[in-house]
């Protein structure tokens, strides 16, 4: 019995110690991205009229969130920055001038002392009119500017009672503005109306629409919306316009950028980039509007010239509210040769299936990125402005591709491997034996 244990624990020593010859090293330049400045949401809460109803398990709508809302306080992210404010809770009256300037900020955004936010919650009342474009204004000054995604989650159980200003217009004005800012809407009601405008909204700002049904469906959905407000990028992006030709396109340097794309439209842009750099970009299209079915946003990387270095695969669908894609292309100096596609595709460059392309010896220093659209939509959908255009830039150091269909470093993995198996094989076909042998003695 003492010989197979040691026997045993020598084959787990050996085979320990194979697994580690193989392993490969983790990068040391393999860092976590630190935000510059902390998450920062505000919760906007419909105190109208309509949320005395008392139709969700029994209880109030009012009194639902305002559960909610305790609980997302008490479970509030240490680093996050949290606010809000409240819309028709102020004004008791009929006179609609007055009741539609009625919403105010409750919590300022930041860290809230958890005892007071709660109490005045809880005094809470329904009350009012429904100003929603509004308090979406004003939610988007509390929330103010600089170099993170601020985000808005909006709370109601109805539609905008005090149009203009039309709260979908409101999200579409404040996408433009160049800040970050995601609007998220739920619904306290099924009703068609209410669940068309909230979409609309969310669409507008690339964020999301749900319809809630009980308290814990709104707390826990509130809790993950505050969640992920920490989970966005720390970059605004800066607001771009890109041209028709190559020519007279914005010159970018690495960041995220933000334009507008009419329907069926070509937008250029131009990127520097330097021999042995590869250029990685992006590009993302909120669809803020209804659109006809099979539409797709195709991005592409042009020289000066006109010819086509790498393209992107083809992004579409009739059941998305937001389309991605993205392309790599590297300035290497190879010696290959004049390969660059000719703008009438008589010549092609060799790409591989990640959508990167390795250059010629004579490659350009400047880029062109194309975006493009085959969006459609019917008659009475509204043209401008044009749909919101996210535009990610980066440029590295150039990771060579292989140059052929040999295994290059690929050949020391598999001798490692295969002498792996061999002496695996050898241990285990010794241990086989010496079980047998030592099954025949007893």
């Amino acid at each position: 019995m003492i010989t197979r244990r040691r026997s045993a624990a020598a084959l787990l020593s050996v085979l320990a110690a194979l697994t580690m010859f193989g392993a490969s090293p983790a990068s040391a330049d393999e860092t976590t991205p630190t935000a510059k400045e902390p998450p920062k949401v505000e919760l906007v809460l419909d105190v109208s009229g309509s949320m005395r109803a008392a139709d969700i398990g029994g209880r109030s709508r009012i009194s639902v969130a305002q559960q909610s809302f305790n609980e997302v306080v008490d479970s509030l992210p240490a680093e996050t920055e949290l606010g809000i404010r409240v819309l028709g809770a102020g004004y008791p009256g009929n006179n609609k001038t007055l009741g539609c300037k009625d919403t105010q900020q409750l919590v300022p955004v930041g860290h809230p002392d958890r005892t007071e936010a709660k109490t005045a919650i809880a005094t809470l009342r329904p009350t009012g009119f429904t100003p929603v474009g509004l308090a979406l204004r004003e939610a988007a000054k509390d929330l103010g500017s600089g170099s993170t995604t601020r985000r808005i989650v909006l709370i109601t159980d109805g539609e905008d009672t005090c149009a203009p200003p039309d709260p979908c217009e409101v999200a579409r004005e404040l996408a433009a503005q160049g800040t970050h800012l995601v609007v998220d809407t739920l619904g306290l009601t099924l009703d068609d109306k209410v669940r068309r405008q909230l979409t609309c909204i969310a669409a507008a700002t690339g964020g999301t629409y749900t319809a809630v049904q009980s308290g814990e469906e709104l707390t826990g959905r509130i809790k993950q919306l505050v969640k992920r407000s920490g989970d966005t990028y720390d970059q605004t992006p800066q607001q771009i316009a890109g041209t028709t030709e190559c020519a007279t396109a914005p010159i970018l340097a690495p960041g995220v950028y933000s334009d507008r794309e009419q329907f069926q439209e070509h937008r250029y842009y131009r990127v520097p980039v330097a021999p042995g750099q590869e250029l990685r970009a992006s590009v993302s299209v909120s669809l803020d509007r209804p659109l006809s079915r099979d539409y797709g946003v195709l991005l592409r990387a042009l020289a000066p010239d006109g010819r086509e270095l790498v393209r992107g695969t083809d992004a579409g669908s009739g059941r998305t509210d937001v389309l991605s894609t993205g392309l790599r292309w590297s300035a290497e100096q190879t010696g290959a040769g004049d390969s660059a596609t000719p703008a009438d595709g008589t010549a092609t460059d060799s790409t591989d299936a990640t959508g990167t392309a390795t250059a010629s010896a004579d490659s350009p220093g400047t880029v062109c990125l194309v975006v493009s659209n085959s969006f459609s939509a019917s008659p009475t959908v509204r043209r401008a402005p044009g749909m919101p255009v996210e535009l990610t830039v980066d440029t590295v150091a150039a990771s060579p591709s292989p140059g052929g269909p040999d295994l290059g470093r690929g050949w020391v993995l598999l001798g490692v491997l295969g002498l792996a198996g061999l002496l695996t094989g050898l241990i285990v076909g010794w241990l086989a034996r010496w079980r047998v042998a030592v099954w025949r003695e007893n």
